[in-house]
């Protein structure tokens, strides 16, 4: 999968592995993270790229507002991870 801005990741590194985020930005080498947490709108993490991976998700997200440029809230993202987190743990039992 191809990180863009909108994508849904997970961290594999640093002090925030196993976080999820959307991405909100992207340049060159470095990515820009939002979780609607700890990580606002107004302040979004800084990441490098070879620090994610990229989840595959089809169905209606904040993502896709990211993407579309609409605006989009924190508490959106929120819980939008919170129903991900709840779903995938779900799968795994």
């Amino acid at each position: 999968m191809e990180l863009e801005a909108g994508s849904l990741v997970q961290s594999i590194a640093g002090r925030d592995k196993g976080s999820y985020f959307f991405i909100l930005k992207e340049e060159d080498e470095y990515i820009y993270l939002v979780d609607g947490k700890y990580r606002c709108l107004d302040c979004p993490k800084k990441k490098k790229k070879k620090h994610v991976k990229a989840l595959a998700w089809e169905k209606h997200s904040p993502g896709d507002k990211i993407r579309a440029e609409q605006k989009v809230t924190d508490e959106e993202i929120k819980y939008f991870i919170r129903c991900f987190k709840r779903e995938e743990q779900v799968v795994r039992r």
